[in-house]
């Protein structure tokens, strides 16, 4: 039977619930261990997909199509286990399945409530599909004393009831501020959390302070004494540089140790951290840079290109460089100024979006990189707005655009009306956002002798996508002649999935998603090949 463990937040949000569990994760493979990492997340959408950036950072997905937490992109990065549908639930989904049931009939006339329906529910997808690992690590979104958490709080309560307390283990991470003006680090706000957690039936077995200087002694005992735990397991964890030396943070403080102490379980192996100590050497020490503007709508918001700054940076340690990222807010670019913004960029990449807002400063900066031999990265919708740029300044298709922003142009990217899903055909639309896109583990046919299939070395390769538009393989014909060359499509030869620019140094755009498979250590060789092209401009 797997063991359990729970990860909750205390005191302010955004500490670091993600990567403390994704760390933990990695400690415990490396004793040995198969692990699983799970998310529930305390709001009313169904999954993350229609909300904007600016409110939830980036939506990350998985192979089998779901559109998820930020958080499962830590998952992955760390532990290399690739997540599923199965990993992420939300407040939302989990009344939409109660309420499906109850107008069926399900609960045989009873009335329908928090407890025991809904937190039924909630335990349900904690042990669902999860047979064959020696630890599920769940964390719970939100902090504790939210109203909206509090269901999970209760399921989770009850849960380790159900399998008995050795089997279950609560990790309460929270934060250890220090106070300037009196000189002083102060425990108190973790008292009251722990205080607000164990009044809901929850004590927690390891406390992770959060502080952004080392935390004394003397502090910890305070915090040992007043939430009852003992003065091992209360770990620190300091700010660090770089968030891959998380696991080095954590294997010092023993956090792995103590979770299988708890358990009465020994270490299989041993841990090495070499990997990342070599990463960290890199980002810390490497002198040789490389300036990538990333040119979009949400680079106001860290997080809403969180995958994305994390293969690019990835990218880096292929090439021992490091990666600077330099945002330009697509809106605000001008055309009379992307000489000057541009003047020390050495790559030039446009993500992911929807919608028309920003898309002429886009299609100005791929313009100026296919004029000036920079080397571009254009991934999903930047594949498109590539598409539209060459199709207007090469083809003189002064009306091509996207049907998405504009239903009187010419419609060189149009709806997807349907395609092909493991031998299902599943129809498009924009009737209903939710869920309803291309969505999942697509596979892709790669040119011969292109520049695409040189750098995965295989013939067919496997990426995520997340999108309801496609490029119009009619004008396939016109773009090729002029030297836009259709390097990739779908299997069925239907839908353009890579294009590339011949008489260009790099110059690629991709219809699916290469940052959500890319890995700290296992690099995505999109990104070593565009930082590598990057690296050899100047």
């Amino acid at each position: 039977m797997a063991r359990f463990i729970f990860v909750t937040g205390g005191v302010v949000s955004s500490l670091g619930k993600g990567l403390s569990s994704a760390s933990l994760a990695y400690l415990l493979q490396s004793r040995g261990y198969k692990v699983r990492l799970r998310k529930l997340d305390p709001y009313l959408n169904v999954d993350p997909g229609t909300m904007s950036p600016f409110q939830h950072g980036e939506v990350f997905v998985t192979d089998d199509g779901a559109e998820t937490d930020l958080d499962l992109g830590h998952y992955e990065r760390f532990s290399q286990v690739s997540a599923k549908k199965s990993d992420n639930i939300t407040t939302g989904k989990i009344y939409n399945d109660v309420l499906k049931k109850e107008r069926k009939g399900g609960y045989l006339g009873k009335t329908v409530q928090v407890i025991p329906h809904i937190t039924d529910r909630i335990k349900e997808f904690i042990k669902n599909d999860s047979s064959k690992e020696d630890f599920i690590i769940c964390e719970i979104g939100g902090i504790v004393g939210d109203i909206e958490s509090l269901p999970f709080v209760e399921a989770i309560r009850q849960f380790a009831n159900d399998i008995g307390k050795k089997n279950a283990l609560f990790i309460h991470l929270t934060l250890v501020p220090y106070l300037k003006s009196s000189d002083e680090i102060k425990t108190k706000p973790t008292q009251h959390s722990v205080k607000e957690l164990r009044s809901i039936g929850i004590q927690p077995d390891i406390i992770i302070c959060r502080s952004d200087r080392s935390i004394p002694l003397e502090h910890r005992k305070k915090i040992s004494l007043f939430c009852n735990v003992h003065i091992n397991n209360v770990i620190e964890t300091v700010d660090v540089k770089t968030i891959y030396e998380a696991p080095i943070s954590f294997f010092k403080e023993k956090l792995d140790k103590r979770v299988l102490d708890y358990f009465k379980l020994r270490p299989k192996k041993s841990v090495s951290l070499t990997p990342w100590k070599k990463i960290t050497k890199i980002i810390l020490n490497t002198k040789k840079q490389v300036n990538i503007a990333i040119i979009g709508k949400y680079v106001d918001l860290k997080d809403a290109y969180k995958s994305l700054d994390e293969a690019l940076t990835h990218g880096g340690f292929d090439n021992k460089v490091k990666v600077n990222l330099v945002r330009i807010d697509s809106e605000q670019l001008k055309i009379s100024e992307i000489k000057s913004k541009l003047k020390n960029i050495s790559g030039i990449l446009i993500p992911g979006g929807f919608g028309k807002r920003g898309t002429k400063g886009k299609i100005e900066a791929i313009k100026f990189a296919r004029k000036n031999n920079i080397p571009f990265l254009g991934i999903c919708y930047g594949m498109q707005m590539a598409i539209i740029e060459f199709a207007r300044n090469q083809l003189n298709l002064k009306r091509a655009t996207s049907s998405e922003f504009d239903k009187k142009g010419l419609p060189v990217i149009g709806l997807i009306n349907e395609w092909n899903k493991d031998g299902k055909i599943i129809k498009g639309t924009d009737k209903n956002l939710g869920g309803t896109m291309r969505l999942g583990s697509y596979d892709a046919k790669l040119k011969d002798h292109s520049l695409i299939k040189s750098i995965y070395s295989k013939s067919l390769i496997k990426e995520r996508h997340r999108h309801r538009y496609e490029v119009n393989i009619n004008f396939r014909e016109k773009f090729e002649k002029k030297g836009l060359i259709f390097s990739g499509l779908s299997p069925d030869g239907k839908l353009p999935e890579i294009i590339e620019l011949n008489n260009h140094p790099w110059f690629i755009g991709v219809q699916f998603h290469p940052e959500f498979k890319s890995r700290p250590l296992s690099p995505h060789p999109l990104f070593s090949s565009f930082i590598k092209a990057a690296k050899n401009h100047r």
